[in-house]
């Protein structure tokens, strides 16, 4: 109706809508993502086995279980901390200066930092996983034993981190989404406009 009338469409009600959507979403992610980082960086247990027993005297051997121990948790923690500095600096750059872009150039850096923090995120998470599911089961092909019958918490906490990331990486995905549509609806808008004399 306004294009037949001359008018310039009025896009700034449904873009501070996508904005706030999008910073809702970045927030949800950055917590997600940053339990994770926490959850999974604090991951330790110890506990004291009985490995023989000598005559009547029990020897005793005492293991701690911990993220660094495996490389793919490593960079589960690193993945998931530079999305949550990720997240961060957005929501400040989304609060402190939101109409701040030169020629489309944010929205377009946004947009690629936000596919490479998805992944970031996913190359993390599956690693993990994979981890995970050798920690539960094992392999008995490899001869490797699985340690969750001996170390339960650090496996529980391990599997709470694993799930907010995941949670993080959903969010992340969404977000992405978002960014894409916005970087490519001025266009649009201006394209139709442009049409009309």
């Amino acid at each position: 109706m306004a294009l037949q009338n001359g008018e310039k469409p009025k896009v700034g009600s449904s873009s501070s809508g996508l904005i706030r959507v999008v910073l809702l979403l970045r927030v949800v992610a950055f917590f997600a993502t940053a339990a994770a980082t926490i959850v999974m960086a604090l991951n330790k247990q110890t506990k004291t086995f009985v490995v023989a027993t000598i005559g009547s005297n029990p020897i005793s051997a005492t293991l701690t279980a911990k993220f660094q121990h495996t490389p793919a948790f490593v960079f589960f923690v690193v993945a998931n901390g530079m999305a949550s500095i990720h997240n961060l600096l957005m929501i400040i750059a989304d609060v402190f200066a939101p109409n701040f872009d030169y020629k489309g150039l944010r929205l377009a850096v946004i947009a690629i930092l936000d596919m490479m923090t998805v992944a970031l995120i996913s190359g993390g998470v599956n690693a993990a996983v994979f981890m995970a599911e050798l920690g539960k089961n094992g392999n008995s092909h490899a001869r490797w034993n699985k340690i969750c019958d001996k170390f339960g918490s650090f496996c529980d906490r391990g599997g709470g981190a694993i799930i907010a990331s995941f949670v993080g990486l959903l969010f992340m995905l969404l977000i992405t989404a978002l960014s894409i549509i916005k970087l490519l609806k001025p266009k649009s808008h201006h394209n139709c406009s442009s049409l009309v004399p």
